[in-house]
């Protein structure tokens, strides 16, 4: 294994390779599916529903995997605090990796019925138990391997792995898009990302095998420290930390998933902007995603997880409102604009979860709780935008109250924020 000459530690590099590209393949597996939503398996499994139906049913089925990713966070959560956070690492790229590759070979309804459905929400709520699993062990890998002072530096890597995926998903669908024609692609051409995803697993498992468990849950296994039941812990110790922070968590879902899946079906079936352009520019938007999620991880090393926090969702209450104006111009550059400043926004507020959430838990429970806490907010923040906005403009309201619910959404998460403390000068 790869060491600073120094300290004797895991290099940076080693750490940083570690903990990215898991992350970035399970959000590839994870996001490839919103896209698949928003574009074609309204029609290639629920075809007998009118397309406002149809979208509903597919957004549906988006949504099962977060309601499956808090059992996924307990679950590995339990075990990530009894035996470690490798192996469980190992474990959540398989489920989810494996998970992917089936959606992509599943027959449609045309083929096999009502069964086709019914195997995909399967397997999307199975997928949800993968990612649930995967986010607390690859951020607890970061901090808790991380020096002093550092740890918004460290866990900066984990949090650089939805963009990477996002960006990579994404452009396998532009590609796809341009290469092949409308009847190809809702026939097999959106299934190829799917089973591509096999290689990245190989890829990952190479890299996440090579790596060591880290120091501070090592630290607890030899002073015997390990909680027999951490979960039972977490609730009687620490819950009200894991529902203000699933609380915190939640705009930056909220954020994501309402300028990516739900603004790209509103964009290219509402709008009528080409599926390529919209494509085109949620790739840009991410961008300035990884930009904020870079520059914010860096800042809360010196001002702070708490106040880079605030200082972010306050943006989003404002965000929020002038998101969908610009969308409504239908100028390619303004809907830029707006998924742009949205993406930013989303994250300016993300960077700093991948230390802050972590550090508000004990050792003894920290994967179950950091786990618990980021996929709860997913529940509210990320299943259920796009359902609440395609209900929303379906029954009159406009989409000028889906930007007032992004707003309530951040609402909700700086006042969770404002009751929890700074964690930044905590010791692990």
């Amino acid at each position: 294994m790869k060491v600073s000459p120094q300290t004797g530690a895991p290099s940076r590099s080693r750490i940083a390779a570690a903990s990215l590209i898991g992350t970035a393949i399970e959000f590839y597996d994870f996001y490839i599916y919103g896209t698949a939503a928003a574009l074609v398996l309204n029609t290639a499994f629920f075809p007998d529903m009118d397309p406002v139906a149809g979208s509903l049913a597919s957004f549906s089925t988006f949504a099962v995997a977060f309601i499956s990713r808090p059992l996924g966070s307990a679950l590995f959560g339990h075990w990530g605090d009894r035996i470690g956070r490798k192996s469980m690492l190992v474990v959540s790229l398989l489920v989810m990796g494996l998970s992917t590759v089936l959606i992509g070979l599943l027959p449609g309804y045309a083929a096999i019925g009502v069964i086709a459905p019914v195997l995909l929400v399967l397997l999307r709520f199975t997928q949800g138990i993968g990612l649930g699993g995967e986010w607390g062990g690859a951020a607890l890998l970061a901090t808790e391997h991380a020096p002093p002072g550092k740890r918004g530096l460290y866990a900066m890597f984990p949090q650089l792995g939805p963009s990477a995926g996002f960006i990579v998903a994404n452009g396998l669908f532009l590609i796809l898009g341009e290469v092949l024609s409308d009847g190809q692609f809702d026939s097999w051409g959106w299934r190829l990302p799917f089973v591509a995803s096999l290689l990245l697993v190989i890829v990952g498992l190479y890299v996440r095998l090579k790596i060591s468990e880290t120091p501070v849950f090592q630290a607890a296994m030899d002073q015997h420290r390990i909680a027999r039941v951490p979960f039972v812990g977490l609730m009687k110790h620490q819950w009200k930390r894991v529902l203000l922070g699933a609380g915190a968590m939640t705009i930056a879902y909220t954020l994501f998933y309402t300028a990516t899946t739900y603004c790209l079906a509103y964009g290219t079936d509402t709008l009528k902007i080409s599926k390529t352009t919209m494509l085109a520019l949620s790739m840009v938007g991410v961008v300035f995603m990884a930009a904020g999620t870079v520059a914010s991880a860096m800042v809360s090393d010196r001002l702070g997880r708490r106040r880079t926090l605030i200082t972010g969702t306050i943006g989003a209450v404002v965000w929020g409102l002038v998101m969908f104006p610009l969308m409504e111009t239908r100028s390619t550059f303004l809907v830029g604009l707006a998924l742009a400043g949205a993406l930013a926004l989303m994250g300016l507020v993300f960077g700093p979860m991948g230390a802050f959430l972590p550090e508000l838990f004990r050792t003894e429970y920290r994967y179950s709780g950091s786990s618990v806490a980021y996929s709860l907010g997913g529940v509210l923040g990320g299943a259920v935008p796009p359902l609440v906005a395609t209900s929303m403009q379906a029954s009159g309201l406009g989409v000028m109250a889906v930007g007032g619910y992004v707003s309530a959404m951040a609402i909700l998460s700086l006042l969770c924020l404002l009751a929890l403390p700074e964690t930044g000068d905590r010791t692990l």
